[in-house]
């Protein structure tokens, strides 16, 4: 029941849910008055289907990971992931502290077998659709293993979810000429050139990721998290230049009364709240992390990636396939 807004965001994003799946059943952990007051306040939702579990912590925003994994453990953000790991809750959603999440999730869920780190895993709007970019900021720094395994479980997640046979791969660099790059994303390169399994397109430029190039971007969490940021607020900088455009003449009113479905069809696509929802992909068990400042929509997509994610089972269906790739390709110094 965290990030900037608290319950008065999470609770009604999660009972909306609650009315588009009748079999969902969710247990909302944090300061139960103040989740209570928000239930009371939505109204006309089955309480039967909903679970009230006070917590007498809570994780700031600007907490260390170190801090919060060893002083919060009676938090929300603690005990939403014990459900999980004791298989008492098939997903977690939290719009906390990212760094917490990501420590007390590696502490009780542990990550799938052959895999290192998790990685936090998103879509971004792209010219032809959406792509797939992953790491976001967990992992600062990657080795090339890494970058081959966040390549690895974001193909496999993408096939179950998307039913994408054969999605594309490519790697995040500042240049397509395979002499460029730092030598950890030269040496990803040729590992997943090795595996004939990954369709591998090349490096992507920063500015050909949102072109949709490739279906999936791959990159250290430091590159990853820039990026997206800066598309965040790209977007909105021309959300707001278009609405302080289209309101200043008569003309240009008229004119964007005209254009208002091809505006909004256009808002939706380049809207982050649309996109809100980042796996955190290589755990075993299902946890999403919602941006902090997220709207009520935006949230209730989060969740909506949970269900959707804990429906196919994903860590399930990406380690059925990872005790195949335990013995992954490595790099030859002759290469």
């Amino acid at each position: 029941m965290g990030g900037d807004f608290g319950p008065r965001i999470t609770v009604p994003s999660t009972l909306d849910i609650l009315r588009k799946y009748p079999l969902l059943h969710v247990v909302l952990l944090g300061d139960a008055l103040q989740i209570q007051h928000e239930i009371d306040a939505a109204g006309l939702v089955d309480t039967d289907r909903v679970v009230v579990q006070h917590c007498p912590q809570s994780v700031s925003m600007d907490e260390k990971p170190t801090s919060a994994l060893r002083n919060k453990r009676d938090s929300s953000m603690w005990h939403a992931l014990r459900l999980v790991a004791e298989g008492k809750a098939k997903a977690c959603v939290s719009a906390g502290n990212t760094g917490a999440l990501m420590a007390m999730s590696l502490f009780q869920l542990r990550t799938l077998p052959g895999i290192s780190r998790p990685a936090i895993c998103t879509k971004v709007p792209t010219a032809s659709g959406y792509t797939y970019l992953l790491d976001l900021g967990a992992n600062l720094e990657c080795s090339a293993e890494q970058l081959y395994q966040f390549g690895l479980m974001a193909s496999l997640a993408a096939s179950a979810i998307d039913g994408n046979r054969s999605p594309t791969v490519g790697l995040l660099n500042i240049g397509v000429e395979e002499i460029k790059g730092r030598q950890e994303i030269l040496d990803a390169a040729e590992l997943f050139k090795a595996d004939y399994e990954i369709t591998y397109t090349g490096f992507v430029e920063g500015d050909a990721l949102f072109e949709g190039v490739a279906d999936i971007v791959v990159c250290d969490g430091f590159s990853g998290n820039v990026a997206l940021k800066t598309s965040e607020g790209v977007a909105k900088m021309i959300q707001g230049l278009l609405t302080q455009a289209l309101s200043q003449t008569l003309l240009a009113k008229l004119g964007a009364w005209l254009a208002r479905p091809a505006l909004r069809k256009l808002q939706n696509r380049v809207d982050p709240d649309h996109y809100n929802g980042a796996s955190l992909l290589g755990l075993c068990g299902v946890v999403v992390k919602s941006h902090g400042g997220a709207s009520l929509s935006g949230f209730s997509r989060a969740v909506a990636v949970a269900v959707s994610e804990a429906q196919r089972d994903l860590p399930s269906l990406i380690q059925e396939r990872l005790p195949q790739k335990n013995n992954q390709p490595e790099v030859s110094d002759e290469e």
